[in-house]
């Protein structure tokens, strides 16, 4: 079980008691160190409340995976579950395009992974495409334009299938949403949530095809996209009457700061595990 990454609602307090307010060098690593041991031992004995901010990570079971696609290519990802319970819903995760930083860490994704687990007894799958490189490591292959990596999708799919995980579904961002779109049609998954969808490679027809689906389709668009805005996706995405179109005020395509997260997760958590919406601002560690 990983152990929470820690930010405390009486942060400046901590900081005090640490000295971490005096000049550098004014006090010696090792006490700093054993300082700050003593202050976060101190606070989850005493219940203190956490606040969920951007470097937070809560407690999950974090297990390195690969997976391999249908032409043999064998791509590495991480699956992130609840601890000590078993999860509720599942997110198998699609990041932003490769060639332009994309990756299973992009921010959204890694958060996701980081709270969700413990949150919203959701498991977060996260794996790189083809050729795709993070400190997890390189898949193999090469970026596929979006063609090739429909084994990747399906490879991904029936990895939390063969594992038993349940009410599946495919969350996409950016070029991500483009594999949701054009594959998740064809396989056994709940829905498909699209974050920042650009609709550069899926194509009209393509998106029909959900619109004659029971397969659920939530739509997150920023109100100032770099590519496809919330009037525009409105009639993109016309053929999906289902289809949950959300436009969120203010935000952009990399949904930056953690107001923009926050609003993802809690969408992300009100469509597939709604008993845990809304997220809690903070989290409270068990005493033992």
């Amino acid at each position: 079980m990983d152990l929470p990454q820690l930010q405390f609602a009486n942060q400046q307090g901590l900081e005090s008691h640490c000295g971490l307010g005096q000049r550098q060098g004014s006090r010696h690593p090792e006490t700093l160190s054993q300082c700050l041991l003593e202050a976060i031992s101190g606070a989850v004995a005493m219940n203190f409340p956490i606040e969920i901010r951007s470097g937070v990570e809560l407690p999950s079971v974090r297990e390195e995976i690969t997976l391999l696609a249908a032409d043999g290519l064998t791509l590495v990802g991480e699956l992130s579950l609840p601890a000590g319970r078993a999860p509720k819903a599942t997110l198998v995760t699609l990041h932003p395009l490769p060639t332009h930083g994309g990756f299973m860490d992009s921010h959204i994704l890694k958060k996701a992974a980081n709270r969700l687990p413990e949150l919203a007894d959701i498991a977060v799958l996260r794996f790189n495409t083809r050729g795709t490189s993070s400190p997890r490591g390189t898949s193999e292959g090469a970026f596929g334009e979006g063609v090739t990596e429909q084994h990747d999708v399906a490879a991904a799919v029936a990895f939390a299938k063969k594992r038993g995980l349940p009410n599946i579904w495919l969350v996409g961002w950016s070029f991500g949403t483009e594999l949701a779109l054009k594959y998740g049609i064809f396989h056994e998954v709940v829905g498909a949530i699209l974050l920042s969808p650009p609709l550069h490679r899926a194509t009209d027809v393509e998106v029909a095809r959900w619109g004659g689906s029971e397969k659920r389709l939530v739509i997150l668009v920023p109100e100032f996209d770099d590519y496809l805005q919330p009037a525009e996706a409105a009639e993109r995405f016309a053929s999906v009457a289902h289809a949950e179109l959300i436009g969120v005020d203010g935000a952009k395509h990399l949904w930056v700061g953690e107001n923009a997260t926050k609003r993802v997760l809690n969408e992300i958590v009100r469509a597939v595990q709604p008993d845990s919406y809304p997220l809690p601002e903070s989290w409270q560690p068990e005493v033992l």
